[in-house]
């Protein structure tokens, strides 16, 4: 009896999901013009942590622990002892959390967040480093210093939330109801929070509430920070319970209560819708590397399918229609990567600015909502064509692959569904001229493409699409604003897959830029069987043998 993993429910397990993504370690080395050392948590990627998700997700839901033995209200959550180490040792030994606060770069975060995979767990982690990030950049004295234990970078280790949204507005934060009234040198908070991700296992939260005398609308809300205890012991709010999930099993997803609960204001107080946004663009962001990590997992579990699985005579592998969907499957990976650290590099260029920010914030923050767009809708996408590729075996809820494609339908989800990236994209664009600096990148990217020609098609259906979108009503430009964030996504990502292929001189990547063009934006055929332009995509660059 094997006794070292769950091999025989994988076709992914036990690898190294670092050392064998050759495309991150490119995008990264362009971006950060080295490539970081990752291997040893790619290798716990694919081993401890692996078996743990599953072992969750299957076996050992969190449970939310009400009353303590002593009688007292608890209302604390109890994960299983295997997701407590690996929480553990995510934040410590491998320090994922660690870099944008250590002199590193939020693309090693986030490259971590991608290789962990599981949204559930690293969603753990990016409500926790969102809470580092507004108490170090925008918290009173009292609590700031809590982003050290909230990265890793002091013991003990802290958890951290952002609950904004409750139930009668869910992404209109407009529409929010919980009340703040200033008591002594605090606040106190009553409402009630309906998406509560971190519920029970939180020590510290931010929350969004209205102040007395607050404008109605988004911009009357302040930014709090609210600790799980009272300066007496006490609990400081509570939780009415935990939500039942198709998927993101191993992040508690809880209702929460505010009674005169003792919280600090964060930054200016008629600045906190400001400070929100700022602080969802790296759960954004977060949302588009775990798409990435998703994307690639499944990847993993359907090449390594097919190199085993005969059907017909001979390997699936060998079929052509496999290959096809096996090429699709790494292309849409590889664009949703590629634009995915674009954003990320646009993010930490900007991370200084404060309201009412610089145009560069706002292209930022205009990249950020195509790149958590298109790598949500990508993911769904590659699960379901690698669960499709097991077959009957794919649907059934005891292997591995089965889980990745519900796991990929939150990320059109949370953190602003697809058409809520949608509006705030054309708000970035109406009032922010956020497009311009875009189009100006996009056309000095060009210049320095592998292909130019490519890259220019695609410069050509940016301008293309703003255009069209400058002429179009708001009420014509609402009804297709999706489809214009999508046009952006695909023709931006062409562009920047270009310029990374002519950076590291890998001509794989212009073939991959080169179907986005062709394939997605012209519609024409992606090519012929044996191509070995196409080949080297298949094969994840030749680091595994057919």
């Amino acid at each position: 009896m094997p006794l070292e993993g769950p091999e025989h429910l994988s076709m992914a397990y036990g690898l190294n999901h670092y050392a064998l993504d050759r495309d991150l370690k490119d995008v990264l080395k362009y971006f950060l013009g080295r490539t970081p050392d990752l291997n040893a948590l790619g290798k716990y990627a694919g081993s401890t942590l692996y078996e743990t998700a599953y072992r969750v997700d299957r076996m050992s839901p969190p449970e939310h622990i009400m009353w303590d033995v002593r009688g007292y209200r608890a209302d604390v959550v109890w994960l299983d002892p295997m997701e407590r180490e690996v929480v553990k040792r995510l934040m410590i030994d491998y320090g994922v959390n660690k870099p944008p606060f250590a002199g590193g770069s939020w693309h090693e975060h986030y490259a971590g967040i991608n290789l962990i995979g599981d949204p559930g767990l690293a969603c753990i982690f990016t409500i926790t480093i969102q809470t580092a990030y507004a108490l170090r950049k925008y918290g009173p004295p009292e609590v700031r210093d809590y982003y050290k234990n909230l990265v890793g970078l002091e013991k003990p280790v802290m958890l951290g939330a952002t609950w904004f949204t409750e139930i009668q507005g869910g992404s209109d934060l407009g529409a929010n109801t919980t009340s703040a009234e200033p008591r002594g040198d605090k606040w106190v908070l009553n409402g009630y929070k309906y998406f509560s991700s971190g519920a029970g296992i939180a020590d510290i939260a931010l929350a969004t509430a209205r102040p007395p005398g607050a404008r109605p609308g988004a911009k009357g809300l302040a930014l709090y920070a609210v600790p799980r205890l009272r300066e007496d012991g006490s609990l400081n709010f509570y939780v009415r319970r935990l939500k039942l999930k198709s998927g993101t099993v191993s992040v508690p997803t809880g209702e929460v209560e505010f009674v005169d609960t003792e919280a600090y204001l964060v930054g200016e107080k008629d600045k906190g819708i400001y400070y929100t946004l700022e602080d969802l663009m790296v759960s954004r962001l977060s949302n588009a590397a775990g798409s990435v990590g998703i994307s690639r997992k499944a990847y993993l579990e359907a090449y390594h399918y097919a190199l085993h699985r005969r059907a017909f005579g001979k390997r699936i592998i060998d079929h052509q229609l496999v290959r096809r969907d096996l090429l699709e499957m790494e292309v849409l990976t590889l664009e949703s990567l590629a634009i995915t650290h674009k954003a990320v590099d646009l993010f930490e260029k900007s991370s200084g600015d404060t309201p009412p920010y610089t145009p560069q914030y706002h292209y930022a923050r205009l990249m950020t909502h195509i790149a958590k767009n298109i790598t949500a809708y990508n993911s769904a996408r590659v699960t379901m064509l690698a669960m499709e590729l097991f077959g009957g075996i794919g649907f059934l809820s005891e292997y591995m692959i089965e889980r990745w494609h519900r796991e990929a339908l939150i990320t059109p989800i949370w953190e602003g569904t697809s058409n809520i990236q949608a509006l705030d994209m054309l708000e970035a664009i109406a009032k922010k001229r956020a497009h311009e600096p875009f189009l100006q990148d996009m056309e000095a990217l060009t210049r320095d493409a592998y292909d130019r020609q490519t890259a220019e098609k695609a410069l050509e259906s940016i301008r293309s699409t703003l255009a069209g979108l400058a002429r179009m009503s708001p009420s014509t430009a609402e009804f297709n604003a999706k489809y214009i964030l999508e046009d952006l996504g695909h023709a931006a990502s062409a562009i920047i897959l270009e310029a990374i292929g002519s950076s590291q001189g890998e001509e794989r990547l212009h073939h991959a830029a080169k179907i986005i063009v062709d394939s997605v934006l012209q519609r024409k055929p992606i090519g012929n069987p044996g191509d070995k332009a196409l080949e080297s995509l298949i094969t994840l660059g030749g680091e595994l043998e057919l």
